[in-house]
């Protein structure tokens, strides 16, 4: 896996004058565009699509230091439609705009090039489990939230304050199967799994039917799930088990997530400094 997503890397490089279509690096990786994406952002820590911007503007740095081409020449060549637009993400990067870094030499930011090389620790073990389950539904309250990737989430902890007793204990009485009890979903994130973007959070529980009017409900089709378990000090257990999925047990397995909910559920010590968390990802076979 890492091999083939070195492979689409040096494609990045060789087209960073092009048009680069996730479909293409997808296709050079072996895999979906949306296993792509959740893989590169979670071995990079930034958003593909943050990472080509940062990756041209660099290249087109170095151009604008030589003193030729022209600055509107860089700006098409690295597919901006005008130097006003080249000219703001220029300075976006840099901290200076193209002309005057020309005329004065400025000192310029640099996104390095990017490769993945595995780290053997055999520090710790993942346990996990992959099962098939029906078609169900997600039964809860639902908001839609920015996503913050360390640390509590303050939409989340607000939004869950709001909901009242009885509707909790509404919600908790429909949870028929597993995950059992009141578990957190997200869903409809952005593909770019950027801070700040936004996604459906349900405190909800998994249910054979729709819930009532009054409650949102999420259909879940049938499929395959990879079910993992963790436990350690809250909420950071609970972040970096999204991390550890993607960037140590998909590279190992055959398997490769699909969109879908993640479910997480999460039963925290008396004084929620500790947490025994499960978490469900969507999977299917390589």
């Amino acid at each position: 896996m890492l091999d083939r997503l070195n492979e689409a890397m040096d494609h990045i490089e060789r087209h960073l004058d092009r048009r680069i279509d996730i479909a293409d690096l997808a296709r050079i990786a072996a895999t979906s565009e949306y296993h792509f994406r959740r893989m590169f952002s979670a071995l990079a820590g930034l958003p593909l699509s943050e990472y080509i911007r940062r990756r041209r503007l660099t290249v087109a740095g170095a151009e604008v230091l030589a003193g030729e081409p022209t600055l509107l020449e860089i700006a098409v060549r690295y597919g901006y439609g005008s130097g006003e637009a080249f000219a703001r993400a220029f300075r976006g990067l840099h901290g200076v705009g193209p002309g005057e870094a020309r005329r004065t030499g400025a000192a310029l930011r640099s996104q390095p090039r990017m490769s993945f090389r595995l780290i053997v620790e055999g520090s710790s073990t993942m346990r996990y489990r992959v099962m098939e389950k029906p078609e169900f539904h997600v039964v809860g309250r639902k908001a839609r939230v920015p996503l913050v990737h360390e640390g509590v989430n303050p939409a989340i902890a607000d939004f869950i304050r709001g909901i009242d007793k009885e509707t909790v204990r509404r919600i908790h009485a429909l949870s028929d199967q597993e995950p059992e009890g009141i578990v957190s979903v997200s869903d409809d994130l952005d593909p770019s799994r950027a801070e700040g973007t936004e996604l459906d959070y349900y405190h909800a529980v998994a249910a054979s039917a729709a819930g009532p009017d009054d409650l949102d409900t999420l259909a879940v089709p049938a499929g395959t799930w990879a079910v993992f378990d963790s436990s350690g000090p809250f909420p950071q257990t609970l972040q970096h088990l999204w991390r550890d999925v993607f960037t140590q047990w998909f590279p190992s397995n055959p398997y490769r997530s699909r969109p879908g909910p993640e479910i997480l559920s999460t039963r925290l010590s008396p004084d929620a400094a500790q947490a025994d968390a499960q978490l469900w990802i969507p999977v299917e076979r390589e």
